[in-house]
């Protein structure tokens, strides 16, 4: 092919290329999704939907729902997106320790990084209850008023947590929500001194949230963990053992990443002198 060909035919390419994307932007965001409303969502012929559906189908990249139109992502994107992880072992080392967690608690237990200016779930490990918190793998949510977020922001260097936030609008979600940078900065001090970040219905209605940081051989915060509870099976009195669970779990893990010297051992040697 000689260079005039390729540069003929690149629009038409591009052109392809963006409608892929377009698609699989789309099932990430609503899944079992209809050709119909694919369409008319995309501006796209059905016909078109549909010849770029059968091609994902094929290679693996989009399922099909049994005898219907509907479609969704199929587990090798999963595994496409784990390998785009700065830390691709991060989610194996971390799972028998979140699968403990929520056995030992019963809830939800996430693990979180850092996505541009918010967190995505990477992992999570449902509660048995059949009321808990709802999210997703996959799943983004705000820094400001998740636990997560606060021990992301909390270990987190002055000067890119400076540059971080500066993408943060501080939307309000539910009453208790930090709304203003100030008040941010005075809750990642108080969660630098507790040792753990808290989220208190600031982002989802009636559901509380504890979450320590892990970090990597730099010593520096990679990602987060949390268990999360409907505020009714929060227990207040429990709360130390939760935090000494998820601070094992963060040590274990944040030791196969390389951490020498887990920062929470020397925070809690300081504040018991």
């Amino acid at each position: 092919m000689d260079d005039d060909s390729y540069d003929a035919r690149q629009p038409e390419s591009v052109a392809a290329v963006l409608k892929v994307f377009a698609i699989l932007q789309s099932l990430a965001e609503r899944d079992e999704t209809g050709i119909s409303e694919l369409s008319l969502r995309l501006a796209m012929p059905k016909a078109t939907v549909y010849r770029f559906l059968q091609t994902m189908k094929t290679l693996g990249y989009v399922r099909q729902e049994t005898d219907s139109e509907r479609y969704g992502l199929a587990m090798k994107m999963y595994e496409l997106g784990a390998k785009a992880l700065q830390y691709p072992d991060l989610v194996e080392l971390a799972k028998s320790h979140m699968q403990h967690l929520s056995d030992v608690t019963g809830e939800t237990v996430h693990l979180g990084m850092l996505i541009d200016s918010e967190i995505i779930y990477v992992h999570k490990v449902d509660s048995r209850h059949t009321l808990g918190m709802y999210s997703r793998i996959g799943r983004r949510a705000p820094l400001h008023c998740t636990a997560i977020g606060k021990v992301l922001m909390a270990w987190e260097r002055p000067a890119r947590r400076d540059v971080i936030l500066q993408g943060c609008d501080f939307k309000r979600f539910r009453d208790k929500t930090i709304t203003d940078r100030a008040a941010f900065d005075a809750e990642l001090e108080r969660t630098l001194a507790q040792g753990f970040g808290q989220d208190r219905e600031e982002f989802d209605d009636h559901i509380r949230c504890a979450a320590i940081p892990i970090f990597d051989r730099l010593n520096q915060v990679v990602a987060g963990l949390s268990v999360s509870f409907p505020s009714f099976r929060y227990d207040t009195a429990r709360e130390p053992e939760l935090v000494g669970m998820l601070r094992d779990a963060s040590r274990d893990i944040s030791r196969q990443l390389g951490c020498t010297s887990f920062p929470l051992d020397a925070a809690a040697a300081t504040a018991g002198r």
